[in-house]
C-alpha cells in the first residue's frame, strides 16, 4: 500500500526576471489573478488534495509570502470592528493552520532540482507534491487531486501531463507514453526540450508531481545540467530507472502565469468566471470595442 502524500514543496525563489519591474520588490508569486495571489491558487489546490504540510523553498525578497500565510491582527480587528464578516472569514479561511506551513532558504539560484533538494530535511523520507505557482490549473477536481487519485492506484511517482501542438514541442519536457489509460499511464521515459522530430510525443510535464523521497539523494549528487542549473528532469530519469513514473493527463486548463500573456489570459478568464464581477467586467469590456484592436 502506498504511503500517503501529506507534504506539498513550493519553490518559490525565482527573480522572476520576465516580470520587472513589477518583480523588482514582489515576489511573482504574489502577483494576483483577479484579486488572489498566484501562491495561494497552489495551496487551494493542494489543501484541496488532502496535503497537511506546505513547505516554501524561498530566497531573497521573499518575506512577504511567509506575511501572506501568517495572522495579520490589526487587519483582522479592523475587519471585525468595521463589521466586514465575509471578507475576515475569507482571509481566515486561506491561512492553513497553525504549525503546518514551513520555510527555509535556496540561498544560490540553482534551479528546480536543487530548490526540491533544498527541502530534504523538512520533506524526511515521505513522498511529496511538488507544485509550480507559475502554472495555475483551473479543474474540477484540481489537478494535484486527480494525480491523488491515480498515484493512491500506481504508488511511485505521478507526473501531471497535457498535449501541445507539435510546434511547442521544443519548449518543454516530453514524456514517452506507455500503457494505460489518461488518468494513469506508464511513462517510459522523458526529454527535457526536445526538437520536435525527436520528441517521443506530444505530451509534456506541467508543473505537477508526485515524488518519492528517494529523488533527493539523485539530486545531491546530481551534475549541473543546461544553464550551470541542477536539472529535475536528470534526476527523474535516473530514478525512473529504479522506482515507476505515472503520467496523468488531467482535465483541465493549465495557465503559464511565469509568461505575460498566459498571466493576462488567466486574468480574463477567472474575472469572467466570478459571478461577483462578471457581468461589470464584460460591460466594461464592450465599451472598449476590442474588434478594432484585435
Amino acid at each position: 500500500m502506498s504511503k500517503r502524500v501529506r507534504t506539498a514543496v513550493f519553490p518559490v525563489a525565482g527573480l522572476g526576471t520576465r516580470f520587472l519591474p513589477a518583480t523588482k520588490a514582489m515576489p511573482k508569486e504574489m502577483l494576483t489573478v483577479v484579486d488572489r495571489p498566484l501562491i495561494q491558487y497552489a495551496v487551494d489546490e493542494a489543501r484541496e488534495a488532502g496535503i497537511e504540510h506546505f513547505v516554501f523553498v524561498t530566497g531573497r525578497n521573499k518575506g512577504v509570502i511567509e506575511d501572506h500565510f501568517d495572522r495579520q491582527f490589526e487587519l483582522e480587528t479592523t475587519l471585525e470592528a468595521r463589521g466586514k464578516n465575509a471578507a475576515l472569514r475569507e482571509l481566515q479561511q486561506d491561512l492553513p493552520s497553525a504549525g503546518r506551513t514551513s520555510f527555509t532558504r535556496q540561498q544560490e539560484p540553482l534551479g528546480l532540482g536543487h530548490a526540491v533538494w533544498c527541502a530534504r530535511h523538512i520533506v524526511g523520507d515521505n513522498p511529496f507534491a511538488l507544485l509550480l505557482p507559475d502554472m495555475l490549473f483551473k479543474g474540477e477536481p484540481g489537478v494535484l487531486k486527480q494525480m491523488m487519485d491515480s498515484y493512491e492506484q500506481t504508488g511511485g511517482n505521478v507526473v501531471a501531463v497535457e498535449e501541445v501542438p507539435e510546434s511547442e514541442i521544443s519548449s518543454y519536457g516530453v514524456v514517452a507514453r506507455g500503457e494505460g489509460p489518461d488518468h494513469g499511464f506508464v511513462i517510459d521515459g522523458m526529454v527535457e526540450k526536445p526538437r520536435r522530430e525527436d520528441a517521443p510525443s506530444n505530451l509534456i510535464i506541467s508543473g505537477r508531481y508526485i515524488l518519492q523521497p528517494e529523488i533527493f539523494a539523485l539530486l545531491a549528487d546530481q551534475p549541473r545540467g543546461a544553464g550551470g542549473e541542477i536539472q529535475l528532469t536528470d534526476g527523474m530519469q535516473t530514478l525512473m530507472t529504479r522506482q515507476r513514473f505515472t503520467g496523468v493527463k488531467y482535465q483541465g486548463q493549465s495557465f503559464d502565469c511565469g509568461s505575460k500573456i498566459g498571466f493576462l489570459t488567466a486574468n480574463v478568464v477567472y474575472a469572467l468566471d466570478r459571478d461577483d464581477i462578471r457581468s461589470g467586467f464584460v460591460r466594461e469590456l464592450r465599451k472598449l470595442d476590442l474588434e478594432d484592436r484585435l
